[in-house]
Order: structure tokens, then C-alpha cells, then sequence
């Protein structure tokens, strides 16, 4: 009888794909290449998914921005449409039949939620969060399954993830079961614009500032 798949072994058949192809029009500058702890954005979620995963992809239309990076990276397939693109693109040259996908600008990931999701993976097309604001599509895993589906997606225009996910054999981690791992769903914080980050960057400060002082 063979014994059940350990955690370790279930990560081993999944790739982390870091999605760094949008414009940041409203940030007016490229939010993988803002400065966070003395590190870029994107070097820090690299480092963090170097932890987890074998193999990180890098999906990029702009590859000589990244040059420093210690990872492969490759240009969408279906260029200018978004992330769904990039999940796509990312998917298909994926070594492993799974990939975990996440924006650039998305610098407090959670290893145990991560692992979780992975943890979930039982057969299905997708393994997604749930948060307050609803689903979490760039942070979630993806099976080769749903590569037709995007493909048809991607051919007709059309650029929605979640409308995808409605149409594949989904797992929804609801946000109960997330708010047990992370609280205040801080996995999911992003960065769009320049009052953003600076709001997200002062916030920091101060917590930093009450930690030294305590």
C-alpha cells in the first residue's frame, strides 16, 4: 500500500511563478523594483519562494530589468492581457504539473498559507483563497488542467482569472480557514499607487518603531 504524500513530496510537483508584466500605470514606475527592507520588491518575494519551491519563474515582457535575479524567466504568450497571461504563460513551460502564482507586489506572503494551498492540492484545476475583498486569483495555485480554458479565455479576449476558475474544478479556501493562518490577510496586501506605498512603508515604520520600543 502505498503511503500518503508528505507535504514536502506535494511541493516538489508544484513551481512558483512570479508575475511581473503589468504596466504599473498607476504607480507611474515599476512596482517590482520598489525598495522594502533593504531589499526591491521583487527580490524579496524571489528569496521567499527560492524557500519553497525547486524551480521560480519569473514572467516578464522586460527580462533585462531582472537580469539579477537568480531564476528563468520568460515573456507572456498572449501578450498584453494581463495577468491572466501571466499565469498562462508561466503554466505552460512549468516543469511541474502545478504552479503557485503571485504578483510582484505582494511582499508579506505567508510560508503556512502557501504551504496550505499546496497542502489542498487533490487532482483539481485551481486551489484559491478567499479573502475579505473576495477571491485571491494572484495568489493561488493553478494545474496543467486549466491550461485549455485559459487558452480559450486568452483567444476570445477575454482577461478575467476568477471567470476561468468558474469554469474548472475549483477549491476554494474560504476565508475563515484563512483568517486562522493569517489574521488580517496581509498575504494578499498590494500595491497599486505612490500613496499606497508610502502608506504601506510608513505603517511599517511604525510597527517596527512599537516592536523596538515594547
Amino acid at each position: 500500500m502505498d503511503s500518503p504524500k508528505t507535504i514536502s513530496d506535494m511541493t516538489a510537483s508544484v513551481s512558483a511563478v512570479i508575475l511581473a508584466g503589468g504596466n504599473s500605470s498607476r504607480m507611474k514606475s515599476n512596482k517590482a523594483l520598489l525598495p522594502y527592507r533593504g531589499e526591491l520588491f521583487i527580490e524579496r518575494i524571489n528569496r521567499q519562494m527560492s524557500a519553497i519551491f525547486r524551480d521560480v519563474i519569473l514572467v516578464t515582457n522586460t527580462p533585462d530589468l531582472y537580469r539579477f535575479l537568480p531564476c528563468s524567466a520568460m515573456p507572456d504568450i498572449f501578450p498584453g492581457m494581463g495577468s491572466l497571461a501571466g499565469i498562462h504563460a508561466g503554466l505552460s513551460n512549468s516543469k511541474t504539473p502545478y504552479i503557485f502564482a503571485v504578483a510582484c507586489d505582494m511582499p508579506h506572503l505567508n510560508e503556512v498559507l502557501i504551504r496550505h494551498l499546496i497542502a489542498k492540492i487533490n487532482g483539481q484545476d485551481v486551489v484559491i483563497p478567499e479573502s475579505e475583498s473576495g477571491l485571491e486569483p494572484l495568489h493561488a495555485i493553478y494545474g496543467k488542467g486549466a491550461l485549455t480554458v485559459m487558452e480559450e479565455a486568452l483567444s476570445r479576449g477575454n482577461r478575467k482569472i476568477v471567470s476561468c476558475c468558474s469554469r474548472l474544478m475549483t477549491t476554494v479556501i474560504a476565508r475563515e480557514e484563512v483568517r486562522k493562518i493569517d489574521p488580517v490577510f496581509l498575504s494578499f496586501r498590494n500595491i497599486n499607487t505612490p500613496e499606497d506605498y508610502f502608506l504601506f512603508r510608513d505603517e511599517d515604520n511604525t510597527q517596527e518603531k512599537e516592536r523596538y520600543f515594547r
